[in-house]
């Protein structure tokens, strides 16, 4: 009986042992979160100095839609973690709100680092930079290493320094991928291949192993389009002689030659740069426009864009009114069921449609799009809740961006009016469907594949069988389908004979203006053309609309999260040092599966895809 109750007195020691010290870490926490609290509300936000210049330092690539959730990019912020991309209207807003800021004095275009951006990206964040000189404060333009998407945007600068050890590089407008019908051969696998469109060109390198003609004839179209776009916005901004871009490109060996070797010596010979400076010169510069720095003498003081951006949002953002356009944004691929933003998802973006259809506030939509496509199934499910709009009295606008293609121009074309940018990458009209079987590489390392069924359809679509005849048949007649209901789609909602459309669809690609030409948009403009085709559909008077922003929010579980960590940096903790730093297997892991994720991203339930490959780098 005593070994009994003094395991009895043990169990209960051991569980107020254990209850007390529970209580203890809750009081614990409850006083660090007070402590952060009230440390956070005792320190006031950081103002902006009474003269500065703003700085732009764009990272990446330009995009309509950052990726990933809301949550991620801000957890990505707060630990530090670099951003590989930029988004093109926070560019367009900081200029906006910086021309009538009397605390702004210049602007300073940081572009050594970035990346890849559709040209008509460049040419709305161009406007914007035209538009704040227009206010005569001076912008100015630096880098270490200009490539063509960042001299782009140098040349409408009002000064243009380049780094004495740097270059600018203009490569002009290129068009290659890889081609792996060799590799498929050698490693036995059927690439079974089902398309409509003489042009349609994605499946190209699972069947061939160079460009088609077809293929070869539109894209040198697009791409001497956009060379001479380019050539001519830029020599205009510089006020260079006609032909002088292409003249330095094409002959950049003997200009580079002439200045001794010195490639950045050659830029400034050949006027693409005002001149070459060191960055202890470039601070003098902007010295002498924004002052000094007060914490550090050797630095101009300066706001950078993302610093500035939050406090200008929180006094003068956008502002809902009684009547509103929406504004939903379709970037990157489509694909099928819920997807997080930089991807296209055909139900998460017909969510996003449907929060506009039940706002009473929302009066129209302008649905701004860059997809080269992807999931025809998902593309429908989109066009149908745009329907859904319309029926409901709410016109909608699409608004298109750099690419605009396939699936994406599926569910472009059912909008009331398509705005287009002329160097927008539009048409593409076409569907394939590919299914890869691999019984031959299965059987080369002694593997086979047997059984039975009650129909030739239990196995028909297996991989490790080979595709029946009936079977590539059904699939041949879906893709079929698709394709003759994609072209009634265009040839109804844009006035046109079904005839018509299958002739200048066929898979081709167009730029904007020849997508005008063809039909397939109303007019070419930007994306304020758009909101203003918008509102005037939908009866608006001028100034008399407000605009809202729908996109994926932030649940209330992350945002407490959010905020906890915003309130320990500000109390000066790094909440970088909560993470430590992946192993290389971790790493490795990582590049993995996004490796994985490119080769399983593709979902359609039918295995159809309206998908366009539009690089042009």
């Amino acid at each position: 009986m005593s070994d009994r109750n003094f395991f009895v007195r043990l169990i209960t020691s051991l569980w107020h042992g254990a209850n007390g010290l529970r209580k203890v870490l809750h009081l614990l926490l409850l006083l660090f979160i007070f402590l952060v609290f009230f440390g956070a509300l005792s320190g006031a936000p950081p103002l902006l100095p009474q003269q500065a210049a703003l700085l732009i330092k764009p990272s990446g690539a330009l995009v309509e839609q950052l990726e990933g959730s809301p949550y991620d990019r801000a957890v990505s912020e707060l630990l530090g973690e670099r951003r590989s991309q930029t988004l093109v209207q926070d560019i367009v807003d900081a200029l906006d709100y910086a021309q009538t800021d009397d605390r702004i004095t210049a602007v300073h275009l940081e572009l050594s680092t970035l990346g890849s951006s559709g040209l008509s990206k460049l040419q709305r964040v161009a406007a914007a930079i035209d538009a704040f000189r227009e206010s005569g404060k001076p912008v100015v333009a630096s880098g270490d290493i200009l490539v063509q998407q960042g001299y782009y945007l140098a040349a409408h600068a009002d000064e243009l320094y380049l780094n004495p050890e740097g270059m600018v590089y203009l490569q002009g407008y290129g068009s290659y991928r890889n081609y792996y019908k060799d590799a498929i051969d050698l490693l036995r696998i059927d690439w079974n291949v089902f398309r409509v469109g003489t042009h349609k060109s994605y499946v190209e390198p699972y069947t061939r192993m160079d460009m088609s003609p077809e293929d070869r004839e539109s894209r040198t179209r697009l791409i001497e389009q956009f060379w001479s776009t380019y050539q001519q916005d830029v020599v205009s901004a510089r006020g260079l002689p006609a032909g002088a871009i292409d003249g330095y490109t094409q002959n950049m060996v003997e200009r580079v030659a002439d200045a001794g070797g010195d490639i950045a010596a050659s830029a400034r010979d050949n006027e693409l740069v005002d001149d070459l400076m060191d960055r202890a010169g470039l601070r003098d510069v902007l010295k002498g426009y924004a002052g000094e720095d007060k914490d550090d003498s050797s630095l101009y003081s300066s706001v950078s864009m993302h610093e500035y951006l939050g406090q200008m949002r929180l006094l003068h953002g956008p502002k809902p009114e009684a009547e509103n356009i929406a504004v939903v944004v379709a970037a990157g691929e489509i694909l099928h069921g819920t997807q997080p933003p930089g991807t296209i998802g055909g139900d998460s973006t017909a969510a996003l449609l449907r929060q506009a259809l039940n706002d009473e506030s929302v009066k129209a939509v302008v649905l701004r799009v860059d997809s080269p496509g992807g999931s025809a199934f998902a593309s429908e499910v989109i066009a149908q809740e745009i329907q859904e709009l319309q029926e409901a009295g709410k016109p909608v606008v699409a608004s298109l961006g750099s690419v605009a293609a396939s699936g994406g121009y599926w569910i472009s074309v059912v909008a009331d009016k398509i705005v287009a940018s002329p160097a927008t990458v539009t048409g593409s009209i076409g569907v394939f469907g590919m299914l890869p079987t691999f019984q031959k590489t299965l059987a080369a390392v002694g593997v086979a594949t047997d059984g039975v069924a009650t129909t030739p359809w239990a196995a028909a679509l297996r991989p490790d069988l080979e595709m029946s005849v009936e079977a590539r048949q059904l699939v041949q007649l879906v893709i079929e389908d698709i394709y003759d209901d994609f072209i009634s789609g265009v040839a109804e909602h844009r006035g046109m004979d079904k005839a018509d459309v299958d002739r200048i669809g066929q898979g081709q690609v167009w730029s904007g203006v020849d997508a005008l030409n063809n039909g397939l948009v109303d007019e070419l403009g930007g994306f304020d053309d758009a909101i203003a085709a918008a509102a005037s559909l939908a009866g608006l008077e001028e100034e008399s609309y407000g605009q809202k922003l729908i996109e994926p929010r932030l649940s209330p579980t992350e945002q407490m999260i959010l905020d906890l960590l915003t309130m320990t940096e500000r109390v000066g903790i790094d909440p970088a040092s909560f993470v430590k730093a992946p192993t290389p297997v971790e790493s490795f892991a990582n590049q993995l599966q996004k490796l994985l994720a490119q080769v399983t991203k593709f979902n359609d339930p039918k295995g159809a895809y309206a998908h366009c490959f539009c690089e042009l780098n």
